[in-house]
């Protein structure tokens, strides 16, 4: 690897340090350059914990999510359905009951930022793709647009930038393009991260964006988690759409 994008805690100029639950994320500013990401440790004071909503948040990237938030000292708020098994979340994490196929127009009221983590699932077929994972997501970044939030972090996928016709994901990929472009053209302050395929793993915060993404690589959850809880309040994601795995 080369030098300049080696993880050191005295990091060359065009890199940045973003924290998440007291680890140090590396990340270039242009995320189009190798850049890799490893554990650092660096206690920060949060001086704006904002409220936070979560859809997706009772699924295996949620939970992980909604710790992550909470180490961060943000108030994370649980978007789920009266039917939701929400024994996996911490037991004061606030709830705020909705429906992603039919979402209320109050459903982002007294909330600084979203994050979209939900999907509808593998086993399911592509009309409830349709529903939530293009619509529902559409749904939700209008109502976030009204509501004046501030920031937009939508969990995506590799492939969506470009869907291929052919592919056997070539449904779902199509409506989670939707749904990026959409948020792109909200207005909103966004961040858009596209993973390669999940793990159940936690990870080791060793990550690699951009350019420098293996397509065939595999990313941890855990990773994930911590990515989009730092890309909620960290500027140098604003605006962008990125490639991730985890290294």
């Amino acid at each position: 690897m080369p030098q300049d994008w080696a993880w050191s805690c005295g990091m060359p100029d065009d890199l940045e340090l973003a924290t998440a639950a007291g680890v140090g994320l590396l990340k270039s500013k242009v995320f189009g350059a190798p850049a890799t990401v490893e554990a650092c440790t660096k206690q920060i004071e949060l001086e704006n914990p904002m409220n936070i909503l979560v859809a997706g948040a009772t699924g295996k990237t949620g939970i992980r999510l909604i710790n992550e938030l909470k180490n961060n000292g943000h108030d994370p708020i649980a978007l789920v359905r009266e039917s939701s098994d929400t024994t996996g979340l911490p037991e004061d994490v606030a709830l705020r009951h909705g429906d992603l196929t039919d979402l209320q127009d109050d459903v982002c009221d007294d909330c600084e930022a979203v994050i979209f983590a939900a999907g509808s699932g593998g086993s399911t077929g592509p009309e409830m793709t349709d529903k939530v994972d293009r619509d529902g997501a559409i749904r939700l970044i209008d109502i976030a647009a009204q509501a004046g939030v501030s920031r937009f972090v939508m969990l995506s996928s590799v492939g969506a930038d470009n869907p291929d016709s052919a592919g056997e994901m070539a449904h779902y990929l199509q409506a989670k393009h939707d749904a990026d472009e959409h948020l792109k053209a909200s207005g909103l302050s966004y961040a858009i991260l596209r993973p390669v395929a999940l793990t159940d793993e936690d990870g080791t915060r060793d990550m690699r964006f951009g350019d420098s993404v293996n397509v065939s690589a595999k990313a941890a959850r855990g990773d994930v988690a911590a990515v989009l809880a730092s890309a909620v309040d960290d500027a140098v994601w604003s605006g962008k759409a990125v490639l991730m795995q985890s290294a």
